[in-house]
């Protein structure tokens, strides 16, 4: 069986070929483009370098083609892409609209060249469905709720293969496969040892953080929309719900031009006024921009408030893993987040965190209560394995 996984932007188109034969999982291909002016052309010319490649002979061989979405109206999980999924995304278009329209547009694009092929999506927001009621719902009127104003949470993808992989390495294979079967039990399955507590921090260009309890989702810092919980790279995060009147009001704005600000102009681009990129920003705080430096002490300050907070939900915790990144590649971050912690358990080790750039590691002390992990993120994968599963419940 041989998956492919396309990655769509507004102006790129990234790609992963699996291979899950003999019970094995390989990725036979990778590749992308960037700057994407022809979405036709694009698609031809994935195909092709798959067929250079000898990854594919035909798009014939592929079993289907798995989309990682964002956000729809009333559906959520792992579902065949059709009209009604499609009319589903584009009712939440102002709620992701930097992700559904391309996203729309390109899974479109594909229909119309592979008609044949499965076209499947695993949303973002699937692996939250099954935390409590209380950490999805928001103190709004009854009215409000039936129209979809709930948390729904973000960056699913990344964080349940954090639940899986942390599992694992934690040595407790039974909630390894239950993260893995989650969507098949619908959340529900029996965990044979003391509860498994896991704090996911995805950082990155947008980032969130997610309590994780054997294997599945309790909460996450992100909530109706990608706007929402840590500041973003040019977004804004948490705001308070009077702070929009009041600035339409005093700055003389349509809402649609603070709805602009807010989500181009708003996050870590807004307060460091120097890049939406942490990269860009740690350079300028490294030559005493005050600014700069603010932007970083504000992004650690919402991630440990968020990391704190699931760590009381969850009454301690048996890991915390960075991914993603920001999580994945700046040291320095993670020891701010991690600085001060000891009474907690918590105990970054400084050589080891100082030494681990993008590649699987523990950087937490010997003597830390709390392990803390380093796990490189791998969300196609992830939209691969249910893929899969969805294809072979079809069978059955």
């Amino acid at each position: 069986m041989k998956i492919l996984v396309a990655n769509i932007g507004s102006t790129s188109l990234k790609w992963r070929l699996f291979d899950f034969s003999n019970n094995a999982e390989r990725l036979l291909h990778k590749g992308g483009f960037e700057r994407v002016t022809d979405y036709p052309k694009a698609i031809e010319d994935c195909l092709a370098e798959l067929k250079q490649a000898n990854a594919i002979a035909s798009e014939s061989e592929l079993s289907a083609v798995g989309f990682k979405t964002v956000i729809a109206k009333n559906v959520t999980g792992c579902v065949r892409l059709d009209e009604r999924v499609l009319q589903a995304m584009t009712d939440y278009n102002g709620l992701a609209p930097a992700h559904n329209p391309p996203y729309i547009t390109g899974i479109k694009l594909f229909a119309q060249r592979m008609p044949s092929v499965p076209l499947i999506a695993l949303f973002e927001t699937a692996f939250h469905q099954f935390a409590p009621e209380a950490s999805q719902r928001y103190a709004v009127p009854q009215t409000w709720l039936d129209i979809g104003v709930r948390r729904w949470g973000f960056h699913g993808a990344s964080h349940k293969f954090i639940a899986e992989r942390s599992a694992e390495l934690l040595c407790r294979p039974d909630v390894a496969e239950r993260a893995r079967q989650l969507y098949v039990n619908n959340g529900a399955a029996k965990i044979s040892g003391a509860p498994l507590r896991v704090i996911s921090c995805h950082l990155g260009g947008s980032s969130s953080v997610t309590g994780i309890l054997n294997g599945a989702s309790i909460g996450t810092s992100m909530g109706m929309s990608p706007q929402s919980g840590l500041p973003q790279n040019n977004r804004v995060g948490d705001l308070d719900a009077e702070a929009l009147p009041y600035a339409v009001k005093t700055l003389g704005l349509t809402v649609e031009e603070a709805q602009k600000q807010l989500s181009k102009q708003g996050g870590l681009l807004g307060i460091s006024g120097v890049s939406n990129d942490v990269r860009d920003i740690s350079d300028a705080a490294s030559k005493d921009n005050a600014n700069a430096k603010l932007a970083l002490n504000v992004f650690v300050a919402s991630a440990r408030h968020w990391i704190g907070g699931y760590f009381l939900q969850l009454n301690g915790a048996d890991a915390i893993v960075f991914t993603a990144g920001t999580g994945e590649n700046r040291a320095e971050l993670r020891a701010a987040i991690c600085a001060n912690l000891e009474n907690l358990g918590i105990k970054i080790d400084a050589g080891k965190n100082s030494s681990t750039r993008a590649t699987e590691a523990i950087i937490s002390a010997a003597d830390s209560a709390v392990k803390i992990f380093v796990i490189p993120t791998n969300e196609e994968l992830v939209v691969a394995r249910e893929t899969k599963r969805f294809l072979e419940a079809k069978k059955n």
